[in-house]
């Protein structure tokens, strides 16, 4: 069998995730076009024709599933990034398969299983981004990856994502009513929490006692910046490209220290953090400033980088983050 290996270990760590689809005959201007003979996407790798009504869409990238089921389409085969089980979708996901997809491995995906499903669009929108990888799939069939200017890997924003895949399905307007939607949850949550503007925060993770944290372009990052948090500096300032995270060894755990500090384990106990003392050495943690997101079906909405996910999130890690930070 053929493999595509593309995996970082932080990626691994992060990943803690159709069967009718209507066409629409209308325009838009931000780089797509629907019509009744389908739909033509902007991609990092270029334009990409998407056929009228897609029956087998495979979802591969990072909650591209999901964000295909809440436009109203089934994929037939998806892949389950944050280790959910079943049918890959958490309890923030409010739509539902009528029929199981088959299930498909994450970072060794088979070429072969991907093509038995006869798929006739592969979404691949967050992702690694890897031309090679991008060039088998869309051996198979039309193959939707990333939109234009996403700069690092799996940095397709939830946002992006969902107008990308709603563009891909001919379901442009149902895309930007969600979009919409979920803006609106953010615009209320910034109102009620102004203290969240301007100060640092620092998200971080656990993973068999590697220490890591999250430069800006990854979801988790954006979804703090969207409330009103700035980046910790430190942390930002040592991004790489190409990469959403940075390794921290135990020695600079000190890094991890800001306004407010955002922890969760990946496969591991919230405990891990909670006894670990260099993390409760922290000032933020001494002061009640760290906040661990120790619930997994929490942290995994908040990893998920999807509209349902993101609207969990703000309404159920939000008030976490305003806890110790008001006045």
């Amino acid at each position: 069998m053929r493999k595509l290996g593309a995996s970082t270990f932080f990626a691994l760590a992060a990943a803690v995730t159709l069967v009718t689809a209507t066409a629409c005959s209308n325009s838009s201007d931000d780089g797509s076009s629907d019509s009744a003979a389908g739909a033509t996407v902007d991609t990092i790798f270029g334009e990409v024709s998407v056929p009228a009504d897609p029956q087998r869409v495979v979802a591969l990238g990072w909650s591209d599933a999901e964000t295909a089921l809440a436009l109203g389409v089934q994929p037939v085969g998806t892949s389950d990034w944050l280790g959910v089980g079943g049918d890959g979708l958490g309890p923030w996901v409010d739509e539902s398969y009528d029929t199981a997809p088959t299930m498909l491995d994450t970072y060794d995906l088979d070429v072969e299983s991907v093509a038995a499903l006869n798929p006739d669009l592969i979404l691949w929108t967050r992702s690694t981004n890897d031309k090679a990888v991008y060039d088998q799939l869309s051996a198979l069939a039309p193959t939707v990856a990333a939109p234009p200017g996403t700069d690092i890997a799996y940095g397709t924003t939830w946002d992006g994502q969902m107008q990308l895949v709603a563009d891909a399905l001919g379901k442009s307007d149902e895309g930007k009513q969600l979009i919409d939607d979920t803006n609106a949850d953010f615009d209320a949550a910034v109102s009620a929490n102004p203290e969240f503007a301007g100060k640092t925060v620092a998200v971080g993770t656990l993973y068999s006692g590697q220490l890591g944290a999250y430069v800006e372009g990854d979801t988790r990052v954006e979804f703090m910046k969207k409330l009103g948090f700035v980046n910790s500096p430190t942390i930002q300032s040592q991004a790489k490209d190409g990469s959403f995270t940075i390794d921290l060894s135990a020695e600079n755990v000190g890094q991890l220290d800001a306004d407010l500090t955002v922890m969760f384990p990946i496969f591991t106990t919230a405990d891990e953090i909670t006894n670990n003392p260099g993390i409760q050495g922290l000032p933020s943690a001494r002061d009640g400033r760290l906040v661990v997101l120790g619930d997994q079906n929490l942290s995994n909405a908040f990893s998920s980088g999807s509209v349902q996910g993101t609207q969990y999130a703000i309404e159920n890690a939000v008030p976490l983050f305003a806890a110790p930070l008001a006045s």
